[in-house]
């Protein structure tokens, strides 16, 4: 599955949230919820989630970089499951880290679902308009 589009929510006072019901069935029963890049949180289907882990094991381990890389995603992550409403709880420890208190944004990017707070969204929207000429410019690099 392919995740896609743009979702505002609100966190509830115990760290829950309403997955947008577009990409329950493409996460399954269990997911991964880890902290992603940007102050925003990555959240994986249990088979992107193996092959992303796969990768991170290819990763030498006498690069500093590369341990900082795989302590980062490891360390944070955990397993989640929506409950029969449809919410994960987003334990304390990645709501910190993402700095999510009421508003939140819960984007699909391709493989994977990002949770971002409201005004990071917002800050990183901004930044992005600023530098779209750069992005596009980075985007032909790539060959895109």
């Amino acid at each position: 599955m392919v995740f896609i589009g743009e979702y505002q929510h609100v966190l509830d006072s115990k760290g829950r949230v309403i997955m947008p019901s577009k990409f329950r069935e493409g996460l399954g029963e269990k997911f991964v919820v880890t902290k992603g890049l940007d102050h925003c949180l990555f959240v994986y289907p249990q088979s992107e989630w193996q092959e992303f882990e796969r990768k991170l094991r290819t990763l030498p381990l006498t690069s500093k970089d590369a341990r900082a890389f795989i302590r980062f995603f490891f360390a944070g992550a955990t397993e989640c499951e929506l409950d029969k409403q449809g919410r994960i709880l987003i334990p304390a420890n990645l709501r910190e880290y993402a700095e999510l208190v009421k508003e939140l944004v819960i984007i699909g990017v391709a493989s994977r679902v990002e949770i971002w707070s409201k005004e990071r969204w917002d800050e990183y929207n901004d930044e992005a308009n600023l530098d779209h000429q750069s992005i596009v410019e980075k985007m032909a690099e790539l060959g895109i």
